[in-house]
């Protein structure tokens, strides 16, 4: 019975295959029915379920043949150099479908007693000739894009050279025209700070800030630098101005409660209501917890300093000194450490007040740490800003 079962399914699993396979035929879709024709006759091609597969193997290999064949002769009519690029991927085509073919070969057809029958053509001149073709038309093209002053036009020219590299490796000097189309291509941004504050910035913060190898935001496209390098013309300026920078001063708040609880102290004997001293089936005494309520004063000390740093990011226009994009950022960071000393039994406070009992007072950092320390949640901010916005 599980046989028969099997069967069935695997009857029902290639009619569905089949059924498919066709329809991608009726529907011009000859490359995918081929795909599927061809994966389906790897294994026992020879077996007699596998008969449909190598009729529309057949028929979805001449049809895509044809229909290549006639867009050639039609673009070689054409002889439009911009259609260079279709005549050498059509050849391709033409030889890659073939190459799929041949390792599955023979395929017998049962019924007619034949081969299936596969018309294959040696295309290697054709794709030789188109691929100069195309080679020669992807450099030249990208040559005139490289002279004009248009930043697309350069990337442009940057995608035709690196595909002219793979199709065919090495071609007159196109590495070196991919390194001009990158750089020329290249939004390069310089970056500097701006103290508007009455204050002093660290110089470490101000360091980080503009250390952009931490941003992890350089691109294909987009180079941060904060130092002027010689043989550069930068296209935008990104200005981090520190427009205020609020400190408190150094707190420590005080609080003194009483925390009362009833706690556990020991064990004791349990007596009934004679007085009389209960015992277990055993002739033991029963002990029972002796609860008891306990107090502590508790003193808790809460140091506390916080600095705010507002700046703003401006993008600006290095050529024609025009603000692009201005974003204000304010940016926090609290310091603050909390420790409590106590009088009487500690086992009166909650469980998790212990912690504090075991810290201490503990020195306040100073005002240039507070703002270096502020300095990391506005480096984290740059970062989206700039992530969000990318210049143009």
């Amino acid at each position: 019975m599980k046989k028969i079962t099997l069967l069935a399914v695997l009857i029902l699993l290639t009619s569905c295959g089949v059924k498919q396979t066709k329809n991608l035929v009726s529907n011009g879709n000859y490359d995918q029915a081929i795909e599927n024709a061809i994966a389906n006759l790897k294994t026992n091609k020879d077996k007699k379920g596998k008969q449909d597969y190598i009729y529309l193997l057949e028929e979805a290999f001449a049809k895509a043949k044809e229909r290549d064949l006639n867009e050639i002769n039609l673009l070689t009519k054409e002889a439009n150099p911009a259609q260079i690029e279709k005549l050498y991927t059509l050849y391709m085509q033409l030889n890659e479908r073939q190459e799929k073919i041949k390792p599955i070969l023979p395929l017998r057809l049962l019924k007619e007693g034949r081969n299936a029958i596969f018309p294959f053509d040696n295309y290697n001149s054709e794709i030789v000739f188109s691929k100069n073709n195309l080679s020669n038309y992807l450099y030249t093209n990208a040559k005139a894009l490289l002279l004009t002053t248009n930043k697309m036009s350069f990337r442009k020219a940057y995608d035709d050279l690196n595909y002219l590299n793979q199709i065919n490796p090495n071609y007159k000097d196109v590495l070196k025209r991919i390194d001009e189309a990158q750089f020329k291509g290249t939004d390069f941004v310089m970056v500097s700070t701006h103290n508007e504050t009455n204050m002093i910035i660290p110089v470490r913060l101000q360091n980080d800030l503009l250390d952009f190898s931490t941003y992890g935001l350089n691109d294909k496209w987009t180079v941060y630098h904060n130092s002027k390098q010689q043989g550069i013309d930068y296209n935008y300026n990104m200005l981090i101005n520190f427009r205020a920078i609020y400190l408190s001063p150094e707190q420590i708040k005080e609080k003194e409660f009483v925390k009362e609880r009833q706690i556990k102290d020991g064990q004791k004997r349990l007596i009934d209501a004679n007085g009389k001293v209960v015992l277990d089936e055993k002739g033991k005494e029963v002990l029972v917890d002796n609860l008891k309520m306990a107090t502590v004063r508790i003193y808790e000390f809460r140091q506390y300093k916080s600095c705010q740093v507002t700046a703003k990011i401006d993008f600006v226009n290095s050529r024609t000194n025009e603000l692009i994009q201005s974003f204000p950022v304010t940016s926090e960071f609290i310091f603050e450490n909390m420790y409590a000393t106590y009088k009487g039994d500690r086992r009166a406070s909650d469980d998790n007040y212990y912690s504090f009992f075991d810290k201490k007072a503990v020195p306040f950092p100073s005002n240039e740490q507070m703002i270096y320390d502020t300095g990391e949640d506005l480096k984290a901010k740059i970062k989206s800003i700039l992530a969000n916005n990318k210049f143009k």
